[in-house]
C-alpha cells in the first residue's frame, strides 16, 4: 500500500470512528460480495429489503441478492424502481416508504444519488437503520446527513441520518455509466468554492468553522481532486481517490449535521435550475454537472469581489441602501414566475434578511477582518479558466452551455440563486458590496445592480 494509500485508510478509519452513524465501510474490489456478511453483523436475523433502479440492480443488486440467498439470510422480493423518471422526489419516497412500512426489513440501498437519498428519508420515516451498496463516485452523499428531495416544486434537504454501513466496490463504480464519475468530480471540487463561502460567513459572524469538520474536507481536497484525467479513464488510483474524498465529505456532514462543510453558492445555482425543472436534451443533467457550472459562477464572482476595494466600503452607505422587505417583495415577484418557487425564495430570504443593526455588525466584522480574509480567499480558490481545464480533463461539463444555460439565464440565476437558500455565500457577500463605485462599470455591473434591484 503507497503512502498516499496508507493516510487516506487512516483519514477513513479515523472518521468512521468517531462517525455519528456510520458504523462499517468496506471499500475495494469485489467486496459488493461482502453485503450479506456485513448485513448480517448489524442487523442478524432481520430480513432485508433491497431497493434500487433496473440499472444499478443489475450493476450490483442482482450480485448482493444472490449473496443473501447463498448465505442464508432472509430477504423480500426487492423493490426495483423502474422508468425514466426515477428521480429524487417526494413521491417515490412514499413509495419506498410504503415498501419498507409493509415489512419488518432492514432496507439496503443499491444505487447512486436518487437511490440513496430515497432510502435514507424513506428508512427514517418508518423508524428504520439502513445501509447502502455505491454503484458510481457520483455525488458525496453516501455517508451524509440529510437527504436532498424534491418536495412541492423545491428542492430542500431533509435531515435524516447516514447510513450504518456503505459498501463501496471499486470494479462497480469504476463501470458506472459514463459521465457518473466525472460529476463526482465536479461536485468533489465544488467544495474549493464552497469553503470560500464558509470563510466568509465566518469573517461576517454569521456562521463560525468547526476546525475538525473543515480538516475532514478541505485538508487533502487538493490530492483527491488531483487525478481528473485519471477519473475520465477510469483508473483504479483515481477512481479511489475520487470515492474516497467524496466519503470523507459525507462524514463531514454528518459529524455536522449539516451541508455547509460541502455546499455553498454552487450549490444554490444547482437547486434553482433543479427547481426550475430544467433539462437539455430532454433529459435533466447530472447534479454534479449543474454544481460543477454553479463553482465557475461562484468563481466568476469570488474574481470580481477580490478586485474591489472593499475596504473602502461606506457601511453608512451600504445599510442605507440596504433594500426592505417590500423591496424584496417586488424583486422575488420579477424574478420568479413559478409560484411554489416565489414562495420558497420569500421564506429564504426573509429567513436571512438582516435588520440594519444586524447588517452593520456584518459589515463592521467583514472590515475588521478583510486584510486576512482576502488572502485566505485567494489561496483557498482555483482560478476560473483552471477550475473550468480540470472539469473539462475529467469529462465533465466546462461550459454553461454544455448543460443547456445560456450566458442570459446564468446571469439571471444570480439572483434568482440568492434568495433560494438562506446560506450566507458569495452571492450574500457580493450584494452588500454594491455601493462601491468600481460595481457599477465592467462586466458584472448588470449582475451587482441585479442583486440589489
Amino acid at each position: 500500500m503507497s503512502a498516499t494509500d496508507q493516510a487516506d485508510e487512516r483519514l477513513l478509519r479515523a472518521a468512521l470512528a468517531s462517525a455519528r452513524d456510520t458504523r462499517c465501510l468496506r471499500m475495494g474490489r469485489g467486496v459488493r460480495r461482502e453485503t450479506a456478511e456485513v448485513f448480517a453483523n448489524l442487523y442478524r436475523s432481520s430480513p432485508a429489503l433491497i431497493i434500487a433502479d433496473t440499472n444499478t440492480f443489475e450493476a450490483a443488486g442482482r450480485d448482493v441478492w444472490d449473496g443473501m440467498r447463498r448465505s442464508g439470510q432472509a430477504c423480500v422480493e426487492p423493490l426495483i424502481l423502474s422508468g425514466e423518471n426515477v428521480y429524487a422526489e417526494y413521491s417515490l419516497v412514499e413509495q419506498v416508504q410504503r415498501a419498507i412500512a409493509g415489512t419488518g426489513a432492514i432496507p439496503v440501498a443499491v444505487g447512486s444519488g436518487t437511490i440513496s437519498d430515497l432510502t435514507k428519508l424513506a428508512a427514517h420515516h418508518c423508524g428504520r437503520r439502513y445501509m447502502t451498496v455505491a454503484t458510481a463516485a457520483s455525488m458525496d452523499g453516501y455517508t451524509a446527513f440529510g437527504a436532498s428531495i424534491t418536495y412541492k416544486g423545491s428542492k430542500q434537504t431533509f435531515d435524516c441520518p447516514a447510513a450504518q454501513a456503505v459498501i463501496a466496490d471499486l470494479d462497480v463504480i469504476a463501470s458506472a455509466p459514463e459521465g457518473m464519475n466525472a460529476s463526482g468530480y465536479a461536485d468533489l471540487i465544488a467544495k474549493i468554492p464552497a469553503g470560500a463561502d464558509w470563510l466568509v460567513a465566518e469573517a461576517c459572524g454569521v456562521e463560525g468553522i468547526d476546525t475538525q469538520v473543515w480538516n475532514t474536507v478541505q485538508q487533502r481536497l487538493r490530492h483527491w481532486s488531483s487525478d481528473p484525467d485519471g477519473v475520465r479513464l477510469r483508473t483504479e488510483e483515481a477512481t479511489k481517490g475520487l470515492i474516497t474524498g467524496l466519503l470523507m465529505i459525507g462524514f463531514a456532514m454528518q459529524a455536522a449535521c449539516s451541508s455547509r462543510p460541502a455546499s455553498g453558492a454552487e450549490h444554490q445555482f444547482s437547486h434553482l435550475w433543479d427547481m426550475e425543472h430544467h433539462t437539455h436534451t430532454g433529459v435533466a443533467p447530472l447534479h454534479g454537472f449543474k454544481v460543477g457550472i454553479g463553482s465557475l459562477a461562484s468563481i466568476a464572482l469570488y474574481e470580481f469581489v477580490l478586485g474591489l476595494p472593499v475596504e473602502r466600503l461606506d457601511v453608512d452607505a451600504a445599510v442605507a441602501a440596504w433594500p426592505d422587505a417590500a423591496a424584496m417583495e417586488q424583486e422575488i415577484g420579477f424574478l420568479f414566475t413559478i409560484d411554489e418557487l416565489a414562495q420558497k425564495a420569500r421564506e429564504e430570504s426573509t429567513a436571512k434578511q438582516p435588520d440594519p443593526q444586524s447588517l452593520r455588525a456584518q459589515l463592521d466584522c467583514l472590515l475588521r477582518s478583510w486584510s486576512g480574509l482576502a488572502p485566505r480567499l485567494r489561496a483557498q480558490l482555483v482560478p476560473r479558466h483552471e477550475f473550468g481545464d480540470m472539469l473539462r480533463a475529467a469529462g465533465a461539463p466546462w461550459e454553461s452551455g454544455q448543460i443547456g444555460i445560456s450566458a442570459e439565464r446564468l446571469e439571471l440565476s444570480y439572483r434568482r440563486a440568492y434568495h433560494i437558500r438562506r446560506r450566507f455565500t458569495i452571492l450574500d457577500l457580493a450584494r452588500r458590496m454594491a455601493t462601491l463605485d468600481e460595481c457599477h462599470a465592467g462586466p458584472f455591473a448588470r449582475l451587482i445592480q441585479g442583486l440589489r434591484t
